[in-house]
């Protein structure tokens, strides 16, 4: 005599007492990979958004870099300039002191 309890169990028992999974709430293999595949997707075309911006962010950046690049090359020549024509003042400055005291004592 058998009781209640092991004929159902004897009922789902296959391969060798291995119980077959219950078909209630199972989803197939396809409907897992298809929620998985929609939450990569989700996540890959935030990632490319936010590539995206972050290589925006970098052209502007690089443009800027370049641009204050050149506003040093433009304020170093102004500055030579300067320079020079100081050194220029400089010498006629020089040359005036020099030809006053010939005028003076020659």
């Amino acid at each position: 005599m058998t009781t209640l309890e092991y004929s159902w169990w004897w009922g789902k028992r296959v391969n060798d007492n291995i119980p077959m999974p219950s078909q209630e709430n199972t989803r197939l293999i396809e409907e897992h990979l298809q929620v998985i595949r929609s939450e990569l997707e989700i996540i890959k075309q935030d990632f490319e958004k936010r590539s995206s911006k972050l290589k925006k962010k970098i052209e502007q950046l690089e443009k800027e870099k370049m641009q204050l690049g050149l506003d040093v090359n433009i304020q170093k020549l102004e500055a030579e300039k300067l320079k020079m024509g100081k050194n220029k003042a400089e010498e006629d400055l020089d040359r005036l002191k020099t030809d006053y005291k010939n005028c003076q004592f020659g």
